[in-house]
Order: structure tokens, then C-alpha cells, then sequence
């Protein structure tokens, strides 16, 4: 999975930001293979408190209104369902990405000394 918009933060700042109305946010789309149909989901943008997701929806509502529609009988239905997250602003995903930037977060504790050298 990968994260837009974060470079450059910490752990504790994206957290603050969330706090302040952040939220992290995927749009779904659907892919045509014909006669499979793929229902994927973009990179996930980190949305700051003060931006819209609007800019980020547009390429993916183009997306599934222009090539999405080709194979019947679920892909009218399964875009309709991706229409409906692109024009809403997204899936919101925040907690699940909060809980895997927690997970695969090193804590740096000073009072660990991980090399120590006795030289008595």
C-alpha cells in the first residue's frame, strides 16, 4: 500500500493532523478484462484538514464513467458503487492506516543502550 502527501511528517504530526479533521482516503475503480472484471483501489492520499478530495477524485470518476461500463451483467452495478465513493470523496481508510504506520513504527527508546562496550 502506498501513502501520498506524507512526506516529510512524523508519526506524531499525521496523528495530530487526524485529530484536526485529516483523514486518509482510497477511491475505488473498476478494471476491464473482458469477460473478468477487476475492482481495485488506488494509492491511499493522506487528506489534510484544510484540503478536499475532490482534485484527487477526478482522474478516478473519468476512470469509471469513460471504461468501466464495458462487460455485463456486474459492472454497471459495481460501478454505480465506485461512482458513489468518487463523488462522496473517497473511502475514508484512516483507521486501518493508523493502525499499520503504528505497527511498523520504531520507537526509539534512549534508555535502551543496544551496544554497550565493557572495556574493564
Amino acid at each position: 500500500m502506498k501513502i501520498l502527501n506524507i512526506e516529510g511528517l512524523t508519526l506524531f504530526e499525521i496523528k495530530q493532523l487526524v485529530l484536526q479533521g485529516g483523514k486518509f482516503i482510497s477511491f475505488p475503480y473498476i478494471a476491464s478484462v473482458f469477460p473478468k472484471t477487476l475492482k481495485k483501489a488506488s494509492n491511499t492520499y493522506f487528506i489534510r484538514p484544510e484540503e478536499s478530495s475532490f482534485k484527487y477524485s477526478l482522474y478516478f470518476l473519468f476512470l469509471n464513467l469513460s471504461i468501466s461500463w464495458l462487460a455485463l451483467p456486474w459492472k454497471p452495478i459495481y460501478t454505480l458503487k465506485s461512482l458513489f465513493y468518487d463523488i462522496t470523496g473517497g473511502k475514508d481508510v484512516t483507521l486501518n492506516v493508523l493502525a499499520e504506520l503504528c505497527d511498523n513504527n520504531p520507537v526509539y527508546n534512549p534508555d535502551i543502550h543496544y551496544l554497550k562496550w565493557d572495556l574493564a
